[in-house]
């Protein structure tokens, strides 16, 4: 887990992106070491046209263009999955993984926040302490 500082997308600026950068053992990114992915946090703050023919595509801000990034430095990935909140990917080195936290947990609470709404268990994990 780390920040990039600035990301500047076209006209658009964004500073302190918080990023996972993962082993890239499968080469998916085509980077021989390490790999990140920047795209749905960013993406989904616009509305994106694809033009296909001429090769363009076109992004206007929409309302979540503004949004505070979706991110915790708690080193987990969470899904809904079968009416259950599941730990996904555990970031080596984490607070998730010094805690004793592992993929497949399934997640009762937190931050004192019983219920299985998915948006409401990421607010509550970005105000932990």
């Amino acid at each position: 887990m780390t920040v990039i500082k600035e990301l500047k997308f076209g006209p658009y600026r964004f500073r302190n992106i918080p990023i996972y950068i993962f082993k890239d053992e499968y080469n998916v990114t085509s980077y021989p070491f390490l790999g990140g992915i920047i795209g749905n946090d960013i993406l989904r703050r616009f509305n994106c046209i694809l033009n296909y023919d001429k090769r363009d595509f076109y992004l206007t801000p929409n309302s979540h263009y503004q949004d505070a990034f979706d991110y915790s430095y708690s080193g987990i990935e969470l899904y809904f999955i079968n009416g259950q909140i599941i730990v996904g990917d555990v970031a080596e080195g984490s607070p998730a993984e010094k805690s004793g936290l592992q993929e497949g947990d399934i997640v009762v609470s937190i931050n004192n926040v019983f219920n299985q709404s998915l948006t409401q268990l990421k607010f509550s994990l970005t105000k932990c302490k």
